[in-house]
């Protein structure tokens, strides 16, 4: 039972609304914070003398962050309710993200971006149940979309930022902003309320939430493979994902001799892609179902990060960035949708948050191996090792049988 349930002739409601405006902003300011640490990470580098390896373990700790946030937030989620632990999620990262910018040595950078990872990692299944309970179930797909291009708008205000604010107060003013997301718990606590749908399966729920998680998840051969086979779906998008925004920028720069400005062309072509294509993924999913738009995304994908090896003027390396994004990070949202219909109420925030950061996690080292083929290998093996991996993303989702529809 939804809180509302309109046609989509009839606009969306006040709550609609409100959820997407919320979730999408959430998601935006999480996104955000987490790559000022990108933005940052030259300037830490320099200032406190970190070595390549220690500098690269703070990504890492924060996407431990975010698997053990997701874990922990997606059962409190699941058992007390979105609104207010969405809001707890939302007030943690941004109160870590503030804190580095009083931090002064590696300790307390680990500490504080692992507490940072903890609410970035909580606030995605909780966000997209509220807009699986919200909206119909034919409109999920596109709801969540929605929702995920917010990302896409947070990445390009933390280059905004960066830019303007580093230069003249350093990294440490930068995370300073982090503050600003507690101001959005005050709006999502005013306007927002628990759905029906939770409500209802809060009162007839039989069992701890930790039980009802293991036996939808893992209890019988069947779970416990769609449950792997979504994991291994989102380890593929993650890796995709950052190496497309981590490494070919610096790639696309020695192989046509551009400087940062025409680096940052080929970024913002690729987010504005990547946003276009969550927008057109969303609407497919939900009309042609999921196997159909995953299967033609997934092959597009394995087929268009290949094509980027024959980019030989700027203009052209600017046009295929778009298709790739397009296609790459156009699934991105529709992992939301899937998992909210696969699995109950009950646990929906719960499998939310272990799926998707299990990629993140995992997904997370592809900057590292992609490093490591980029020392020995040419640009087309590694482009080619990126085709296969959505390849095997393609057989594995025609494999569960949760998304024969």
């Amino acid at each position: 039972m939804k809180t509302t349930t309109i046609s989509h002739t009839h606009g969306l409601s006040t709550n609609q609304k409100w959820t997407i405006a919320s979730t999408s902003s959430g998601f935006a300011l999480e996104n955000m914070d987490v790559l000022f640490l990108s933005f940052a990470m030259s300037s830490m580098i320099s200032q406190l003398h970190l070595s390549g390896g220690a500098a690269g373990l703070i990504g890492s700790v924060t996407n431990l962050g975010m698997l053990f946030g997701g874990v922990l937030f997606g059962l409190v989620g699941d058992k007390f309710g979105r609104v207010r632990t969405f809001t707890y999620t939302i007030f943690i990262f941004a109160f870590a993200t503030a804190m580095m910018a009083f931090a002064n040595n590696i300790t307390e950078i680990y500490c504080l971006r692992f507490l940072a990872g903890i609410g970035a990692g909580g606030e995605y299944g909780v966000g997209i149940s509220l807009i699986a309970e919200t909206f119909d179930q034919n409109q999920i797909g596109k709801m969540t979309s929605l929702a995920a291009i917010g990302g896409q708008v947070g990445a390009i205000l933390a280059a905004v930022a960066a830019a303007f604010i580093i230069p003249r107060m350093g990294w440490h003013g930068l995370f300073l902003l982090g503050i600003i997301p507690v101001g959005l718990t005050f709006f999502i606590r005013r306007h927002l309320n628990e759905t029906d749908e939770f409500l209802v399966a809060k009162r007839t729920r039989q069992g701890s939430t930790v039980r009802t998680v293991f036996r939808e998840m893992f209890s019988s051969p069947r779970a416990a493979y769609q449950s792997g086979g979504l994991m291994v779906m989102t380890t593929v998008q993650i890796a995709g994902y950052f190496g497309l925004m981590n490494w070919l920028p610096i790639i696309v720069q020695k192989q046509l001799g551009l400087n940062v400005s025409g680096s940052s062309l080929w970024m913002i072509a690729t987010i504005i892609g990547m946003s276009l294509g969550m927008l057109t993924f969303g609407t497919v999913l939900d009309y042609f179902g999921p196997r159909r738009a995953f299967g033609v995304f997934l092959l597009a994908s394995a087929l268009m990060v290949y094509t980027i090896t024959l980019a030989n003027s700027l203009v052209m390396l600017i046009i295929i960035g778009a298709v790739v994004g397009f296609f790459s990070n156009g699934m991105f949202g529709g992992y939301g949708a899937v998992i909210s219909r696969l699995y109950p109420t009950e646990i929906r925030s719960t499998a939310n948050n272990i799926i998707v950061n299990v990629g993140r996690a995992i997904g997370g080292f592809s900057s590292v191996a992609i490093g490591i083929l980029m020392d020995h290998y040419s640009l087309t093996i590694v482009m080619a090792a990126l085709s296969v991996l959505y390849l095997i993303s393609f057989m594995t989702m025609m494999s569960l049988p949760g998304l024969k529809r």
